[in-house]
């Protein structure tokens, strides 16, 4: 029996989407935030949220390149646009509206002026201050990343008033600042709490997490690239022996490789808090990692347990979700 695909409605401006959801609100708004570049990752959120928002409900897919999170020297300008193709996944895989602004549609001010670099036109436009977490893992490398991000997710949540938002845990940092920003700013749904769904990363066959900066890579880098997530599996696979025989394996897999520069590999608490020295058997920790191949950066985490059974299949053949 073949699936009917939907043709999701594209709305390209506020007053737009507000026109285009006025009918659509009989059940849960379910919003899933993009960049595009939409990839099997990304179809899986959009499944998930269709599923979450059932027949009554209606499934907002957002498509906007969002300057304020690029730094000087990253790959803005030659982040892939592919918004025909993008469409036509949103309305295989169940979306009712595509939300795909401009830049000035976002930013009626200008972009934010970014006080590290000088950057944006908008000097006096307020954004969000995520706190000292943005300035650990990711944003040692990236300053001012996740202020980008949670002043456009703020936004996006403002426009359109989501009951519940999917992002995937691909960007475990992102997840985790996220739900903090809606507990600590009373950020809520169009009927009530606003619920943040985490969907576990979607893997290609040999581990590689989905990305839309996959394509960056030439062949042999994408081998290579294969490695981040051989060292996080491998810290599963140990973790059930204390947190320094998970670093241990997950070190000795990276030594085994080539072609990957690391900037980070640590395991954390859940809520990315530093472990304490001695850790509980049965503590639930995130392994987390990111390296350059070639040019490309990627990131990737894993769930696992330390000094207990790991909570999935160790390899990289399980499958997890992402974006």
């Amino acid at each position: 029996m073949t699936t009917a695909v939907r043709t999701p409605v594209v709305a390209r401006s506020r007053a737009d989407l507000i026109t285009r959801l006025a009918d659509k609100r009989t059940g849960d708004v379910v919003l899933v935030p993009t960049m595009g570049a939409l990839h099997e990752g990304h179809a899986s959120l959009i499944r998930l949220a269709r599923e979450r928002a059932g027949a009554q409900g209606a499934v907002v897919v957002s498509i906007f390149v969002n300057p304020l999170q690029f730094g000087p020297g990253e790959d803005l300008d030659r982040y892939p646009r592919t918004f025909d193709a993008d469409l036509e996944l949103c309305g295989r895989e169940g979306a009712d509206v595509v939300f795909a602004p401009t830049v000035a549609e976002m930013y009626p001010g200008g972009v934010p002026r970014d006080p590290s670099t000088g950057s944006g036109t908008g000097a006096g436009a307020v954004t969000v201050e995520p706190g000292p977490l943005a300035d650990d893992l990711e944003g040692r490398t990236r300053p001012g990343h996740f202020r980008g991000v949670l002043t456009v997710v703020a936004k996006l949540f403002g426009l359109v008033r989501p009951d519940v938002a999917v992002f995937g845990e691909k960007d475990y940092q992102q997840l985790v600042l996220i739900r903090q920003m809606v507990a600590d700013l009373c950020i809520s749904g169009s009927r009530g709490a606003l619920e943040i769904i985490g969907a576990p990363t979607d893997r290609e066959d040999d581990g590689l997490a989905r990305s839309s900066r996959n394509r960056y890579l030439d062949a042999e880098q994408r081998r290579q690239a294969a490695t981040l997530s051989r060292v996080l599996y491998a810290a599963a696979r140990e973790a059930s022996y204390g947190l320094e025989a998970a670093l241990d394996a997950a070190r000795a897999e990276l030594r085994m490789a080539d072609g990957v520069d690391l900037d980070y590999l640590e395991i954390r608490a859940t809520d990315l808090a530093p472990l304490p020295g001695r850790v509980e058997p049965g503590t639930p920790a995130r392994a987390l990692i990111a390296a350059r191949v070639g040019t490309t950066r990627l990131i990737d985490n894993l769930p696992l347990t330390i000094g207990g059974p790991t909570t999935q299949d160790s390899s990289p053949d399980s499958s997890e979700g992402s974006n």
